[in-house]
């Protein structure tokens, strides 16, 4: 019989839906029900939540077992502030930049001085921030404020609401489909983040699966582009995506994560006065091992 597990795609790339398309998930033995509230709140705007009340908090708070990824920093800042664990056996690769609206006047990194970056507070959108614009500005200089998720971001952008925002896939191509200006772009490290006691079999059957995924799109990423539509927020539902001109998205290594990487975001978020939940700070107390 196989084995039901909840994951809530981070929807920033296409591995967990060709491997629910594919039946790799099925072949490892699982039962794989996407969380849909989880994954599109993370979409949505978190102006007025706190940490530990967004929606990728909600199914610890709620007592849920649910499988799901974050950036590098936030998936250990979580598990440090008591949020589960990070596991340490894979991590992907995925895309970032900071954009604006056609007209505007920031052309630079430097012209981002004092300026409002719409991010997703203590996530991907947010840390890149810091970690990129340091090289151009001073940390004092450098502003971020807390619009949610990557729909309510472009849509802050779009509206004017701010007049520049940090995206990750697939907003980057859906901002460059809508005529929007990259100011900087980057990659960066994404880990998966799990509950305590999420059993060990079952994560290594889930990675395997997005293991076999990544196989897929490297041997014919044309085919599953199109799947692209399951990641588009309901609010651009309404509008016609080229999904060819869209990139891959996020990338699966399954190779395990450094410690000196760890080392590095535990200081980082440090220095940039973010380490306010961090309790458990041990490597080995925080991560959940594949088998």
């Amino acid at each position: 019989m196989a084995i039901k597990v909840s994951v809530a795609p981070k929807g920033m790339g296409l591995n967990d839906f060709v491997a629910m398309q594919e039946g790799f998930f099925r072949a490892e033995g699982l039962d794989v029900e996407f969380d849909m509230k989880t994954f599109r709140g993370t979409q949505s705007s978190w102006k007025d939540l706190q940490y530990f009340e967004r929606p990728q908090d909600r199914p610890f708070a709620e007592g849920r077992s649910v499988i799901q990824g974050a950036c590098a920093w936030g998936s250990i800042c979580n598990a440090s502030a008591g949020m589960g664990k990070f596991v340490p056996d894979c991590y992907g690769v995925s895309p970032w930049a900071i954009f604006v609206r056609p007209d505007s006047r920031i052309r630079r990194p430097e012209d981002l001085k004092d300026v409002p970056v719409a991010v997703g507070m203590r996530a991907g959108s947010h840390f890149n921030v810091p970690y990129r614009l340091e090289k151009y500005l001073p940390l004092a200089n450098i502003r971020t404020v807390n619009v949610g998720g990557f729909g309510a971001r472009l849509s802050a952008l779009l509206n004017g609401e701010v007049e520049a925002a940090s995206l990750l896939p697939p907003q980057i191509d859906m901002a460059k489909q809508l005529g929007l200006r990259a100011i900087i772009e980057d990659t960066f490290h994404t880990i998966w983040w799990v509950p305590d006691d999420m059993p060990a079999d079952v994560l290594g059957r889930y990675l395997r699966a997005l293991d076999r995924a990544e196989d897929a799109l490297q041997a014919d990423l044309n085919r599953f582009l199109p799947l692209w539509n399951l990641s588009i927020p309901a609010e651009f539902s309404d509008r016609a995506w080229n999904f060819s001109k869209f990139g891959r998205g996020e990338r699966f290594v399954y190779e395990p994560v450094p410690k000196a990487e760890f080392d590095e975001v535990m200081q980082q978020v440090e220095r940039w006065g973010l380490d306010q939940h961090l309790k458990e700070r041990e490597f080995a107390k925080l991560i959940s091992r594949a088998a």
